[in-house]
């Protein structure tokens, strides 16, 4: 156990969970990953992996080494980030966030970041539900609950409101409602209930009782593209909204709602200079969101 890129190939495995997808990732070719891997179940005397339905799953042992071999991986990063502190930062950086925050508020400030660090490489992941950094599969997530995890940090980002929007063709063709309960008698855009992965998205239960969304979507981006074009009614972050000169507020004196956005990295990995590069520009990119 003394070769570190063993357990290097040994990490892209356990994320990837498929041998070809990991040898992309470390650019090297299938073969010297099987290799590498047989010869760390040899140290190690038991297997590192099952392999079901095609996927390379932990064993216990493999469960056992994963702890130790990202605690290994952490500190080789925050040595040789150390080793080039006074140079430009370099390397790659995985950033899970909401798809509306990361279109109409992070996108947009990508150029500056582009500016400061032009060597490192940013993604920004806005798959349904958040990359966890305690499985490493992000470096960094934007969520809307704080985790419980004790191998993760997490600082508040920021607060901001929702409320209820139309297009002013749609209130005047269809009525504005009096109050939360006339609600029901209009066309409301929501989220498709089975795929809301945090309950924080569930808007409509919170503003009352039994109102269903007749136009849905998974994405937050579909619901305002529909509610700009006078489908309905629908709640939109206020910070999606307030670009948007097509739509007005709905009982705004009645409906408020208030999330938070939470910055989220892994203990181990959460002070180095590149991580702190990103939270730093993230932080001032979204200043003022609420």
């Amino acid at each position: 156990m003394r070769n570190w890129d063993d357990l290097r190939i040994f990490l892209a495995v356990a994320r990837a969970q498929r041998l070809a997808a990991a040898a992309r990732l470390l650019g090297i070719d299938v073969t010297t990953v099987g290799r590498r891997l047989a010869r760390l179940d040899a140290a190690i005397g038991a297997p590192l992996f099952a392999t079901i339905g095609g996927e390379r799953r932990l064993s216990e042992a493999g469960q056992a080494l994963l702890l130790h071999a990202e605690t290994i991986e952490a500190a080789v990063l925050a040595a040789s980030e150390r080793d080039r502190q006074g140079s430009a930062l370099s390397g790659h950086v995985r950033l899970s966030l909401a798809e509306g925050l990361a279109t109409h508020v992070v996108a947009p400030g990508l150029a500056r970041f582009r500016s400061d660090h032009p060597q490192l490489r940013l993604d920004l992941i806005t798959a349904s539900g958040f990359l966890n950094p305690s499985k490493r599969e992000a470096d960094i997530a934007v969520m809307l609950a704080r985790p419980r995890n004790r191998q993760l940090q997490a600082s508040r980002l920021a607060d901001y409101r929702l409320q209820l929007y139309a297009t002013r063709d749609y209130l005047d063709t269809h009525g504005t409602p009096a109050d939360a309960a006339a609600l029901r008698d209009h066309a409301l855009i929501g989220y498709v209930p089975e795929h809301i992965h945090a309950v924080e998205l569930d808007y409509l239960s919170e503003i009352h009782a039994g109102l269903v969304a007749r136009a849905r979507s998974t994405s937050i981006n579909v619901q305002h593209a529909m509610i700009r074009t006078g489908a309905g009614i629908g709640i939109l972050p206020d910070f999606i909204a307030r670009g948007d000169a097509r739509l007005v507020g709905v009982l705004s004196d009645r409906v408020s709602l208030g999330r938070t956005f939470w910055l989220v990295t892994h203990e181990d990995t959460h002070a180095t200079p590149r991580i702190e590069a990103v939270t730093a520009w993230l932080r001032a990119v979204v200043a003022g969101i609420g």
